[in-house]
């Protein structure tokens, strides 16, 4: 049997050469890049079938904004492989368990992920909390003025360099995510990796441009790439969105009319977008942004039902009874297994645990954290036979209660 434990620094490399070879990237890498994996933090679990390891798995802390703005301390999960010669042998679920039961004791509210396939997280708790959407803009057909020149707000927008984004980026960041329900934090060492400073032996330089606003303050960043393409000697290029961070829409504006109004620049690749944004709306013909991919993106697993409900806000007042199950009754039971009783108002909730009494509805830990930002619907879920409705209406009671005006978003892959 495999032994599930804490890598050490001299089993680094090993546990490296087993992650590559899980994501089918080569396995063995220079000695410039095996420095840059090291500087990333976190607790590295793997699984040793004698010296050699053949599965990981990386939790680091995180912040995970809820409904209102309120950061919550989360167990982000990464680095999830189990090598192709060792699949069936539980050994993903002994190292979940141990990561989650850890979690919990150090009090963090949820755990969260990016899931690269769908069908393994729900049976551990988790499920998909926000969803992404990327466009691609055919800016010919778009219908923008060719002669613009700049926002005509008072605004501006500066060609910065990656020094800049180090020192304006992390204060805008932290104003942009407590303002967004499913952001997460970014630390340092993710602005000195995604600006070149910590530097894998991939890195190619992008392009940086900054929103001003009539005042003078920084409302908006964008890291953009472009290729070279033409074709009978007509330009065919595409400008491919790294990341585009607003605290304002008039920063957000200005960007993407930036990006669009570039010489040479065919096409604008907006990457990683919440699926409601506003940018197909900014053009005079909404049909030149074309959705290109939509996907499930974070995922969320409660560890706290009380912290976690009464950690966000609400748009109506109401009272609740949840019946959650988690993977078993009583002892056996997950972290988020119970019956709560939420009574939320606009100015405030509680939560408290019940031993007795009826529940309004039923549901799994995974839909509850499918619930929990905002973006799921209760109707839905009763619909597919995913949440009980143990008492009529409360499905719909449960909708205004949860449901928010816009929709959560992670602009971040981790």
């Amino acid at each position: 049997m495999s032994d599930v434990r804490t890598v050490t620094d001299a089993e680094f490399e090993d546990w490296q050469r087993a992650l590559n070879t899980g994501f089918l990237r080569p396995p063995v890498l220079t000695p410039e890049q095996m420095e840059a994996r090291r500087q990333v933090p976190g607790r590295r679990l793997g699984a040793f079938d004698g010296d050699r390891c053949v599965a990981t798995f990386r939790s680091f802390a995180q912040e995970l904004t809820a409904v209102g703005g309120t950061p919550v301390p989360a167990d982000a999960i990464s680095n999830v492989t189990v090598s192709p010669t060792h699949r069936r042998r539980g050994l993903l679920s002994r190292m979940m368990r141990q990561d989650l039961a850890q979690a919990r004791e150090r009090g963090d509210v949820v755990a969260t992920l990016i899931a690269a396939e769908y069908p393994i997280y729900g049976r551990y708790g988790f499920g998909p909390a926000t969803w992404t959407t990327e466009w691609t803009v055919d800016v010919p057909r778009a219908g923008l003025d060719p002669r613009w020149s700049g926002p005509e707000d008072g605004g501006r927008i500066d060609l910065v360099d990656a020094e800049d984004v180090r020192k304006l980026g992390p204060e805008l960041h932290d104003r942009f995510r407590r303002t967004q329900p499913g952001a997460v934090s970014r630390d340092e060492l993710w602005w000195r990796m995604n600006t070149g400073a910590v530097n894998s032996g991939d890195w190619t330089e992008p392009f940086y441009a900054a929103y001003r606003s009539a005042s003078g303050e920084v409302e908006g960043l964008v890291s953009y790439e472009a290729d070279d393409k033409w074709h009978g000697k007509q330009p065919q290029n595409t400008a491919d969105v790294n990341w585009l961070l607003a605290t304002s829409p008039a920063a957000g504006r200005a960007l993407w009319r930036y990006l669009c109004s570039i010489d040479w620049i065919t096409r604008v690749k907006s990457g990683w977008r919440g699926p409601d944004d506003l940018l197909p709306f900014q053009l005079p013909d909404p049909r030149a942004a074309r959705v290109t991919e939509h996907a499930d993106w974070l995922w969320v697993r409660i560890l706290d039902v009380v912290r976690a409900l009464e950690a966000r806000t609400y748009e109506a007042e109401g009272t609740l009874v949840l019946q959650v199950l988690d993977g078993g009754d009583g002892a056996d039971a997950g972290p988020a297994g119970g019956r709560f009783r939420l009574e939320a108002t606009p100015e405030g909730a509680s939560c408290v645990p019940m031993s007795t009494g009826s529940a309004d509805l039923t549901l799994e830990a995974a839909e509850l954290a499918r619930l929990w930002l905002g973006d799921e619907s209760a109707l839905r879920l009763t619909a597919l036979g995913r949440v009980q409705e143990e008492r009529e209406g409360a499905a719909r009671k449960a909708d205004a209660l949860f449901r928010t005006p816009g929709r959560p978003w992670c602009p971040d892959l981790f």
